[in-house]
């Protein structure tokens, strides 16, 4: 099985691109959404408990997403306290699902694939781009934002040409080209790359 991971800068359409990935076939574990479950794990929801109070939680075992943002955008040791502790759980949680996929290629999506050191664990990756403008744009319309919002959420990511420079493929994501096209490309590659027919 070839392991491959998917990212891409905020507004790239990224999720939009892991659809089509799936609707060729092709497996797709989403990290972000893994790890919001890993925090509802009573064994983590304890440990976090513990760590920094009762706040974090509420009486429904709910995660309070506010005071979790705030501790971690102030704190960079309860940030790396968090990530040492979801991270693990995370990496197994993504072993017991490919073990569960009948698939020679599945696709790890995250947002920080590279700014977590993720892409040497795998086989190849992919990363999804698009121009300036059109990740703006995108972002606005799908988090009712202002542009200056956006732009101060983007200058916390990596450049965009070191993550084109370290990855093996990348999918123009702009308005005018074929997406669809591209992906069934990519995994034609994959499977040829990999010897995997």
């Amino acid at each position: 099985m070839i392991r491959a991971g998917i990212t891409g800068n905020i507004g790239s359409g990224k999720s939009f691109v892991c659809n089509i990935f799936k609707n060729n076939g092709i497996p797709v574990f989403y990290s972000d959404e893994e790890t919001k479950l890993l925090y509802l794990v009573p064994k983590i929801r304890d440990i976090i408990i513990e760590h920094f109070g009762e706040e974090t939680y509420f009486e429904n075992g709910s995660l309070n997403k506010k005071i979790m943002s705030y501790l971690l955008f102030k704190n960079k040791d309860a940030l790396k306290f968090i990530e040492d502790l979801l991270y693990p759980a995370l990496n197994q949680r993504f072993d017991e699902w490919c073990n569960a996929q009948n698939a020679k290629l599945v696709l790890f999506e995250s947002a920080i694939l590279f700014e977590k050191h993720y892409d040497s664990f795998f086989d190849t990756v992919i990363f999804v781009s698009a121009n300036e403008q059109t990740r703006i744009k995108r972002v606005m319309k799908r988090d009712n934002c202002s542009e200056d919002q956006v732009r101060t959420r983007m200058a916390l990511q990596q450049d965009e040409t070191l993550k084109i420079m370290k990855s093996d493929y990348v999918i123009y994501n702009n308005e005018d080209i074929d997406i669809t096209g591209k992906v069934k490309e990519i995994i034609r590659n994959i499977i040829t790359d990999f010897h995997l027919q």
